[in-house]
């Protein structure tokens, strides 16, 4: 199986977390959300024993929460002792109500407005990610008119291409997050923080994509980022406190996707930014990762029940289910790749469908070209693994359709996290 958090009973019936999906899906409903708590926490223990064994005891994983921003995740995150990093005034919410600490929380965003500004300054969180020259002074006058002076990071861009998906592609020249370092933005970024009078420079952020697997994206980044910070220790007389190098290993979504070996990744990483400091004649700085996807992905696995099946002889043959786009929009985004199965594993024939969505949209396709049984029928229950990442987060009410709930699996229980919309949800913002 893709992960070993995936099996088959003796009876051929699909199990998740050890739990069988058709009787999950007949308690709970679909289109279902299930969350393996589980693998969740052993994901953020291996990020936290791989930092403390690779960098000490001071360095810090903050799980991203746009992979998955609710509140149970939240307190999952606060009783493993991670920090996080929230890209708007909603995250911070979420996580502020559900009791995680707000001097762990970074704060990111290229488009932060004056009131999402005030609102984190507020709420205390421990720090500002600051993306662009605009945010500088804006974030400076809002804490000088509230009293506070607040811890920052700059977010540089160091010109990377991580060969992943162009749409998670964030460390090139010429995306729209963070301040370039080869055009000489990025300095001057440097020399303007340092003249406010409100801010804490602690240090520098990069993020350089997303779904990363060649093991030398983070290497050229480190090589990169040591450099700018060498040059501003020869030009400014500045030392940075911190260092974050974002997030983006990959997870497998295909038995064609290489399994990670993250910790092994980390202390590669380590290794490298030890030698390049030394060789610059730099201290070394407090070390910070953004995992998301590779935290709960793996926990994830969307059920559907099947709605009708389309057979067009001589062109192709269609599933639709009970969900669609509005609860996974990746593969219509960019093309992303899942592994489907079967909830009751039947032999014999199979067929090539493509697995598609009940929304009014020719593109609302969840997955092209699966191989499933050849007599799959209205009633069926189909499982879409690795969805634990970017499926909740960007599900939407497209149509008007409720969102499906998070089920969360731990230690053999079931517990609703999120409870399923319903169409008064839907309708309640309408005046």
């Amino acid at each position: 199986m893709l992960s070993d958090n995936i099996s088959r009973d003796e009876n051929g019936a699909l199990c998740f977390a050890g739990q069988r999906v058709d009787a999950l899906a007949d308690r709970w409903g679909t289109p279902l959300y299930l969350m393996d708590e589980d693998r969740i926490r052993q994901n953020c223990r291996m990020y936290l024993s791989a930092f403390r064994e690779s960098f000490g005891g001071d360095a810090l994983p903050l799980y991203a929460g746009k992979a998955a921003s609710f509140r149970r995740m939240y307190r999952i995150m606060a009783e493993e002792g991670m920090g996080v990093d929230a890209v708007s005034p909603g995250e911070i919410a979420t996580a502020l109500s559900a009791g995680f600490p707000a001097d762990k929380i970074y704060y990111h965003g290229d488009g932060k407005t004056d009131a999402d500004i005030r609102y984190a300054l507020s709420a205390g969180v421990g720090c500002f990610i600051v993306d662009n020259g605009d945010e500088l002074i804006a974030l400076n006058e809002i804490a000088a008119a509230l009293g506070k002076r607040q811890k920052v990071l700059l977010r540089i861009t160091p010109g990377i291409d991580p060969h992943t998906y162009e749409a998670v592609n964030t460390g090139a020249v010429d995306v729209k997050f963070g301040v370039p370092v080869e055009t000489g933005q990025a300095m001057e970024f440097v020399r303007a923080a340092l003249t406010m009078d409100r801010l804490d420079l602690a240090g520098l952020h990069c993020h350089v994509g997303s779904m990363v697997f060649d093991e030398d994206v983070f290497l050229r980044t480190v090589d990169l980022m040591v450099g700018f910070m060498a040059e501003v220790k020869s030009e400014l007389s500045l030392s940075f406190r911190e260092l974050n190098l974002g997030g983006g290993y990959g997870v497998r979504y295909t038995d064609g996707d290489p399994a990670a070996d993250i910790p092994a990744r980390i202390a590669e990483v380590a290794a490298r930014l030890r030698r390049r400091l030394d060789e610059a004649g730099l201290e070394e700085p407090r070390f910070l990762m953004e995992p998301g996807r590779s935290i709960v992905a793996d926990a994830g696995m969307t059920v559907y029940t099947v709605c009708s099946v389309k057979r067009i002889p001589g062109y192709k043959s269609y599933i639709i289910t009970d969900g669609g786009m509005t609860d996974n929009p990746r593969y219509c985004l960019y093309g992303a790749r899942y592994t489907v199965l079967h909830a009751e594993g039947r032999s014999g024939l199979r067929a090539i469908f493509d697995l598609a969505g009940r929304c009014c949209e020719s593109g609302d396709i969840l997955q092209p070209a699966v191989s499933l049984p050849a007599n799959t029928g209205r009633g069926d229950r189909i499982a879409v693994c690795t969805t634990g990442a970017y499926n909740y987060s960007m599900a939407s009410n497209y149509n008007r359709f409720p969102r499906p709930p998070v089920v969360m699996l731990r230690g053999g229980e079931d517990y609703a996290a999120v409870r399923r919309e319903t169409v008064e949800d839907v309708c309640a913002l309408d005046l």
